[in-house]
């Protein structure tokens, strides 16, 4: 297929009943693994970086990165700024050609989260690139910050908000969070069907690391057509390199434990892309 955008494989999704998986990667083995699982499963796939991830390396090396894998893949692919921090990052990942943008303004006030969510809409449509936001605070470390007092998205905030700022899709605050879970999540799926019969642009689920499959899969049901993992590739990509060097301690080669660390990724993917409901669907 192609490097393309988010806007149609998430359409789609919305309108079958199924999610997108958008999977952050840190290196291009992680890119290289994701891809992999994606074509074995022919599935449409979101590779992601968040602001961290960016300032480790840079926008222009994770986008030459991903468009060269994408374009020999045979399955669609999106590039995403994941949890963009501010409009300058944003139109920074727009001019070097990332193909999704999330802008978020979360942290925010409402109205100023509505500000500067729409200023990134506007400044996305004309080049044909979707534009996702957060309503709501997920809670938990993402990158370098930290909710330790997250908040519910509101439905009726939810039309306000989508209405105003011209996105088109909506990351959803239900309950979830970022990073390692402590116990099971609660999630307030209810909420979620309320928030999918106000607003019609497709919706989106953070913080899904650690969320029982059965979870993801009600909350699919309920409407989500996106979902983010993040904090379990990075364990899997780790502990493909341990293991890798347990069993080999005298190993020197970076190709041999990145190629054990990318079948850990992979398999992970693959488990992942079926919950999503996403394969077979590229």
């Amino acid at each position: 297929m192609a490097f393309v955008t988010s806007e149609q494989m998430m359409a789609l999704a919305d309108q079958n009943g199924y999610a997108i998986g958008a999977f952050n990667v840190e290196n291009m083995e992680m890119v290289m693994a994701v891809i992999r699982a994606a074509e074995e499963l022919r599935a449409p796939v979101i590779l992601q970086t968040t602001p961290s991830t960016v300032k480790y390396a840079g926008l222009p090396l994770y986008y030459a990165n991903v468009k060269a894998a994408a374009e020999k893949a045979s399955v669609p692919v999106a590039l995403h700024l994941d949890h963009g921090s501010s409009f300058e990052l944003a139109m920074q990942a727009l001019r070097t050609g990332y193909t999704s943008i999330m802008i978020d303004g979360s942290k925010e006030a409402f109205e100023d989260n509505i500000a500067v969510t729409k200023r990134v809409a506007d400044a996305c449509r004309p080049c044909g690139i979707p534009v996702e936001a957060e309503l709501g605070k997920v809670g938990g470390k993402e990158d370098d910050l930290v909710c330790d007092d997250p908040g519910y998205t509101d439905p009726d905030d939810a039309v306000k908000f989508v209405a105003e700022t011209g996105i088109t899709s909506l990351a959803v605050a239900i309950g979830t969070a970022h990073g390692v879970y402590k116990g099971v999540p609660k999630l307030d799926v209810e909420r979620l069907s309320q928030i999918r019969k106000a607003v019609s642009i497709p919706l989106v689920l953070h913080g899904a690391s650690g969320v029982p499959d059965e979870a993801v899969k009600d909350c699919i049901r309920r409407g989500i057509s996106k979902v983010n993992f993040a904090t379990e590739l990075r364990i899997a990509y780790s502990n493909g390199v341990k293991d890798f060097l347990k069993a080999n301690p005298d190993a020197f080669d970076p190709k041999k434990y990145g190629a054990a660390a990318m079948d850990y990724v992979c398999a992970l993917v693959k488990e992942k892309i079926k919950v999503c409901g996403s394969d077979g669907k590229a």
